[in-house]
């Protein structure tokens, strides 16, 4: 009896567990809302090391030059569609705007063209500089 409450209470703490270990909520649409600090851990990790994702930055040149995580690089959503070839799709996708609208927009569009690792950053460059960390111009 012992060991089938702590079977029941170990599945029930699945899904906490895999929030603490930095694992997003999986969307209708194809792809994962990704937590800030989940993403600022492999963007870190991806400096020591050769890059296994890419950094996806969907707002405008403006905003772009106003502040970017190091190493993103610039799509703007409004032209996303006409420059998907520029997005690997063997590597991890993290998708980022001003605060999640426009990246939820590409995550998705993404996704329904095939691409199978897409994160959409929740909060985008906001809770980015919110949680304090670096931006470059």
């Amino acid at each position: 009896m012992k060991r089938l409450s702590l079977s029941i209470m170990a599945l029930l703490m699945l899904p906490v567990m895999a929030m603490a270990c930095g694992i997003g909520e999986q969307t209708a649409d194809g792809y994962e809302n990704a937590p800030i600090q989940h993403t600022y851990k492999h963007w870190k990790q991806g400096k020591a090391s050769p890059i296994p994702f890419i950094m996806l930055d969907v707002r405008t040149p403006e905003e772009y030059a106003e502040g970017h995580i190091q190493g993103a690089r610039l799509i703007p959503v409004q032209v996303l569609a006409e420059h998907l070839a520029e997005v690997p799709k063997n590597k991890q996708v993290y998708v980022y705007c001003h605060s999640g609208k426009r990246s939820a927009r590409a995550s998705s569009m993404l996704a329904k063209h095939g691409f199978t690792n897409i994160e959409n950053v929740m909060g985008g460059i906001e809770a980015w500089k919110k949680a304090g960390y670096p931006v470059v111009k």
